[in-house]
């Protein structure tokens, strides 16, 4: 096998899923670096009405990409099964079954999100003073969303053969492309959030384009070509079946979400900017959950598909917690500086004041989403993804709306709905405790 990837099966299990998970972690700095710079730029070039426009089309972008993700995820799951059994043969299977389904996600979300996004804008309450910004930024965002999939697809094939740095490396150079283009065409060309989204957009062209030259290129065991592109059966119902509910699961969450933004957006749009200018700093609490998240998944299918069960358990007992550890603590250092983080996107002393205020309520709580994420990462890795989807679906989605409704009701006080995030994460942490206890998870290959 490559130098570049690493087996999972064998060595110090602390020293590998950290040198498994930094790249990763580093990548998700840099990816997240995407969506402040659009924020940031927007935010103080073109106004309060732009930033909320492209923060408040977040939910509508992870509900179709969530989806494809989660599918993703499965095939993840699959190769790393069989690389850590070392079944040459299925490993190339997989890889070229899933080459083949990232090539028709890719399409088929261009065409859902191109003509159904302005219809959902509409579902969403998305105020009139900011709708024809968010319109043009998300059909312009989602035009190049194929190059997005093909992206995760080829970072999925890296990391399921345990090389997470070479992601890190395309993502470097996407992440100063989108700076440089985020800059001429919104500062300098005045294209406001079409300017933006066009400079996304042509970023991820470069870090997808990147990916697949270095996997053409290899000569390996995971290398890609035209001829290596193929359809089998069995491995995509394989695919399938452990991604589906992933993907169910964050598109549905992702639902919710948009549920949840429709009332942010009842507020006005110095509601959905403050919100908005949060979101965008907690996604760096995502990154060492992330970060270890894949470390898990990776580490649990190599091992499980090696027959090693007790290193599997002892890797998700170490992976949770240090992710947990790690959220916390950008937790708490968000909370000590809320004011000057949300300020980088927006001088208004009521857009600070709001988005400072979620801070206020969920910061605290990073270990809780931390833990949920990490147990369902877990059980996935074990080829379990459907527990993870029915404890995320009735309380990420059902529960939380439900709160959400009833309290706002009553209630029309922002910081209610803000509780919402703390309340269920509590409760799906409990759920996944229990039954990560209880089960025999590390039994299932």
């Amino acid at each position: 096998m490559s130098t570049k990837s690493i087996r999972m099966t064998e060595g110090n299990i602390k020293s590998i899923m950290i040198k498994f998970a930094f790249p990763i972690f580093l990548g998700n700095i840099f990816q997240q670096f995407y969506n402040i710079v659009d924020a940031i730029v927007v935010g103080n070039i073109v106004g309060q009405e732009a930033l909320a426009a492209v923060s408040s089309t977040g939910s509508l972008v992870f509900l179709l990409v969530g989806f494809f993700g989660g599918l993703f995820s499965g095939a993840s799951v699959i190769i790393s099964r069989y690389f850590g059994a070392k079944n040459t043969d299925m490993i190339k299977r997989s890889i070229g079954t899933t080459v083949f389904f990232g090539l028709v996600s890719g399409i088929i979300l261009t065409v859902v999100g191109t003509v159904f996004s302005p219809a959902i804008l509409n579902l969403m309450d998305t105020p009139p003073d900011v709708f024809a910004e968010a319109q043009d930024y998300i059909s312009t965002y989602f035009s190049g969303i194929v190059f997005v999939v093909l992206y995760n697809t080829a970072c999925g094939i890296f990391q399921a053969v345990g090389d997470s740095k070479r992601p890190l490396y395309y993502l470097l150079v996407s992440s100063a492309t989108n700076v440089v283009l985020d800059i001429v065409f919104v500062a300098g060309m005045n294209m406001g959030v079409k300017g933006a989204a066009i400079a996304t957009v042509i970023s991820q062209a470069v870090s997808s384009i990147l990916a697949f030259y270095r996997l053409n290129r290899i000569k390996d065991v995971y290398h890609v070509g035209l001829k290596t592109i193929c359809v089998d059966k069995s491995i995509l119902k394989d695919i399938i079946n452990i991604g589906l509910p992933s993907g169910i699961q964050n598109s549905v969450i992702a639902l919710a979400n948009v549920v949840v933004q429709s009332s942010i957006n009842s507020f006005g749009s110095v509601a959905m900017a403050g919100n908005g200018a949060y979101s965008k700093i907690e996604g760096f609490a995502f990154i060492p959950i992330n970060a270890f998240t894949a470390s898990i998944t990776t580490f649990v299918s190599q091992n499980l598909g090696a027959h090693q069960a007790e290193r599997a358990k002892q890797g998700a007992k170490f992976g949770i917690i240090f992710s947990c550890v790690l959220a916390e603590i950008i937790g708490v250092v968000f909370i000590l500086f809320a004011p000057q983080l949300i300020s980088i996107f927006g001088k208004e002393a009521e857009v600070i004041a709001v988005g400072a205020s979620r801070a206020y309520v969920c910061s605290w709580f990073f270990f809780l989403l931390s833990f949920s994420h990490c147990i369902a990462s877990v059980l996935r890795g074990a080829g379990m993804s459907k527990i993870p989807m029915f404890i995320m679906l009735s309380i990420w989605c059902v529960l939380r709306v439900a709160y959400i409704n009833v309290v706002t009701h009553f209630f029309h006080q922002i910081e209610l709905v803000f509780w919402a995030y703390p309340l269920t994460w509590f409760i799906s942490s409990f759920l996944f405790l229990y039954y990560y206890r209880k089960s025999k998870w590390y039994e299932i290959n």
